[in-house]
């Protein structure tokens, strides 16, 4: 096996692809490249327009609806995997929600709803789709990555309650890890730093954030999505056999920072 296919034989199943500058599609076409066979999720059929595309790009037989809100759809999609994979390697979870009202304006205005939405779609689907996963997962000594943002951990205005969700999301990982260790299963996060994604696109003054990122940063510019494709491939690779529940930056530097 050449070190291009480090990969190869392996399975991967990757949630939150929007369109082609996802940092989930990413991923999943350093995954492709590395050797691994790549499956999507979508949510709705303007989503499965864009998906579907991408998906046959790598040679993808594996395309799914899933609303990670319903469990039903979720234990669907598993029993689907099963039948058509029989085993999973890698989990890839990008998926992330808050209302647009929730990151306007003051934190302190987030509604209960809204505040129990991002939650659950940000952070706990994370639990729910490893919980679904592991039959699969602990076969194999599995990967489960996630994407997270620096929100997590400093105030960032018009992040609002995404940054409180990702803190729960980052949370998550450190007790994943600890609860799946001695299966072998690995879970991290990547801290992104910020990227022209569909998700991006609602958060207020993003491309004012894109600009003082660069200049903040020590590299004194801002990271492409390909960047976050490479570390994602990487922990799910034999160079990330020991790495579990941690954060990782891939941020120019940006963390740093004071």
């Amino acid at each position: 096996m050449s070190d291009s296919k480090i990969l190869a034989g392996k399975k991967a199943l990757v949630f939150g692809v929007a369109n082609e500058r996802s940092l989930a599609w990413a991923i999943a076409k350093k995954l492709h490249a590395q050797g691994a066979e790549v499956g999507f999720t979508y949510l709705g059929e303007a989503l499965e327009r864009r998906v579907r595309p991408l998906a046959e790009s790598v040679g993808s037989t594996f395309v799914e609806p899933c609303d990670v809100t319903s469990p039903e759809q979720v234990k669907t999609l598993f029993s689907k995997l099963r039948d058509h994979w029989g085993q999973l390697d890698t989990l890839v979870h990008s998926i992330a929600f808050a209302n647009k009202e929730d990151l306007e304006g003051h934190f302190v205005a987030t509604s209960k709803e809204g505040f129990l939405k991002a939650i659950e779609i940000s952070a706990y689907s994370l639990v729910e789709l490893t919980r679904e996963a592991l039959p699969l997962l602990e076969r194999q000594g599995g990967r489960v990555v996630t994407l997270s943002y620096y929100g997590a951990e400093k105030v960032i205005p018009n992040y609002n309650v995404m940054g409180v969700a990702k803190a729960t999301l980052e949370a998550c990982v450190r007790y994943l890890a600890w609860d799946l260790g001695e299966k072998k299963i690995t879970v991290n996060a990547i801290s992104a730093g910020p990227v022209k994604t569909l998700a991006a696109s609602g958060v207020r003054d993003f491309r004012t954030m894109l600009k003082q990122a660069a200049e903040k940063t020590p590299l004194k510019e801002n990271i492409t999505a390909d960047s976050v494709g490479e570390l994602g491939a990487y922990l799910c690779g034999p160079g990330g056999q020991h790495i579990t529940g941690s954060t990782m930056y891939v941020d120019s530097g940006a963390h740093i920072m004071g």
